[in-house]
């Protein structure tokens, strides 16, 4: 994909640090403290001005452990995945699991995880898992990590966070990465380092319903696309199944399903056994799918909560149900966008194709998650990733080279532009993109989404703005997305493909628990 020349000029002008990281969810804090603990000065750009902007803040469940027994976990994530996960980098993942979480979470932070009433930490079990291995806080863990380590890292004395900032472009040359343009100047602002960490998140903001926050744009794979970076799987969208169906919608973690909560559809009918052996626990693909099956033949889908002491166990959860109205057992549930099990290729140090970037975070591909992730595997990920790069990211001296001069010569878009654009983006998406993918259609929507992108890089020329910039990175996202859909036929987890040009392989059947 070629980048849109926007330059007027170029210049060398700008600031330096040893080591940049963009984002502030649990991976960009990872790496941060990661590269300050190996004596590196650091920078930390996020465009969120709160926690909750963060995705991380907005995780439910918990973080997966292996509970002393990896191969038990790596046995899951690989099934999970439809059998399509990188063996190499779910090894990464569980050999350095249990160690990243007593280092960071319980020794540094000090998270106050839930404990039983023995005093023992209280592992739960979320769908697909065999175990119980997941550490919890109620059933708002991402708010509980991340605040905490948000706090903990803008008090170190190497890193230095700067909120509501963008970065806008990456710096290359000769295929190094030499940093990124930021939205700090009317023209942008140069910031130059050593290495560069995206840690930007994922792409909830192209769907209509999803679980991630707004500024959920897929900003670090579009810059890193534009740049000529390797960015890999992006078919691979995973919707959450039990998302509140209503104004407003909010995620009802696994957990609940995972200590006993049923789905009914509605004639009142459990229906998970009839999709496959693990019942409500099933993988997520099968779980989103089954329950939009059913939300079309019966009228809806609740999720039946009757089992649980929901109100003491899950207050968060609760007093979010209350705050709708809903005051009874049963709360009405649909699919929403999820988790983008795919992003720009790197390696098990988080090292992208481009010399000097990294990608950590839902913005990255490990190939942990192949077509399909496991519950609780994302902060996991995100944590491990992200000290691995963050280690690796020190050492190298920055150096300036000649970078864009951005335009911004003509006068300001209307307030709405950006937003009504999104709404378009948005409709393509969830029409042709979403839980089932037809080919034709998937074609269709990739004409629609390239007419898209030529009118903001119209736009993009002449004007540098944040919201302009995000809906570039939106629309480079999606067509990545339609792109790796249309170039493979093959059902696998999360891609699932229907029509005439369907080629489906069935999976194995897991064995029941």
């Amino acid at each position: 994909m070629t980048e849109t020349d926007t330059s007027t000029a170029t210049t060398t002008d700008g600031e330096t640090t040893d080591v940049l990281v963009v984002g502030s969810g649990i991976a960009g804090c990872a790496a941060a403290l990661s590269a300050a603990r190996e004596g590196a000065d650091v920078l930390l750009l996020t465009k969120a001005t709160k926690p909750d902007d963060a995705s991380t803040d907005w995780a439910q469940g918990g973080i997966s452990t292996t509970r002393g027994d990896p191969e038990s976990l790596k046995e899951d994530v690989i099934a999970a995945s439809d059998g399509t996960a990188d063996p190499d980098a779910v090894d990464t993942l569980v050999d350095h699991a249990d160690d990243a979480v007593a280092d960071v979470l319980i020794d540094t932070l000090e998270i106050d995880f839930d404990e039983t009433a023995d005093g023992d930490l209280d592992y739960t079990r979320e769908a697909a898992h065999s175990e119980y291995r997941i550490l919890h806080v109620d059933a708002a863990t991402g708010t509980h990590i991340l605040r905490p380590f948000l706090q903990y890292v803008d008090n170190h004395e190497r890193i230095e966070v700067r909120q509501d900032t963008a970065a806008l472009e990456l710096i290359t040359n000769e295929g190094r990465v030499h940093g990124v343009v930021s939205d700090e100047a009317p023209t942008g602002k140069r910031i130059y380092a050593g290495a560069t960490v995206l840690a930007t998140g994922g792409i909830g903001a192209l769907y209509g319903r999803s679980t991630n926050p707004d500024g959920a744009t897929g900003d670090g794979i579009a810059m890193a696309a534009l740049a000529g970076a390797d960015v890999t799987d992006m078919e691979y969208i995973q919707f959450h199944p039990t998302a509140y169906d209503g104004e407003d919608p909010f995620l009802l973690s696994e957990a609940l399903r995972g200590e006993g909560a049923v789905l009914r559809n509605g004639n009142g009918e459990r229906f998970m056994d009839d999709y496959h052996p693990q019942g409500d626990l099933a993988p997520r693909d099968v779980v989103a799918r089954a329950v939009e099956a059913e939300r079309e033949a019966t009228g809806e889908v609740v999720l039946d909560v009757s089992p649980l002491e929901f109100q003491a166990d899950y207050p968060a959860i609760a007093e979010k149900c209350r705050d709708r109205g809903i005051d009874g057992d049963e709360i009405p549930v649909a699919p929403s966008e999820h988790f983008l099990c795919g992003g720009i290729d790197v390696d098990e140090r988080g090292r992208a194709s481009l010399d000097r970037l990294y990608a950590v975070g839902e913005c990255a591909r490990t190939g942990v998650h192949g077509a399909n992730r496991l519950a609780s595997t994302s902060l996991l990920e995100g944590l491990v990733w992200g000290l691995r790069a963050g280690e690796d990211a020190v050492g190298f001296e920055p150096e300036p080279v000649e970078a864009p001069e951005l335009r911004d010569s003509d006068p300001e878009l209307p307030e709405r532009f950006a937003a009504e654009k999104f709404v378009r983006l948005q409709r393509t998406m969830d029409e042709y993109l979403g839980l089932e993918r037809d080919l034709e259609e998937v074609a269709r929507a990739g004409a629609v989404l390239r007419r898209l992108k030529g009118e903001v890089d119209a736009y993009t020329r002449t004007r540098t703005s944040r919201s302009l910039y995000e809906l570039r990175h939106a629309c480079v996202t999606a067509l990545l997305i339609a792109r790796s859909a249309a170039e493979n036929p093959e059902s696998e987890g999360c891609h699932y493909v229907v029509g005439e040009d369907a080629n489906r392989t069935e999976p194995e059947t897991p064995a029941d628990d």
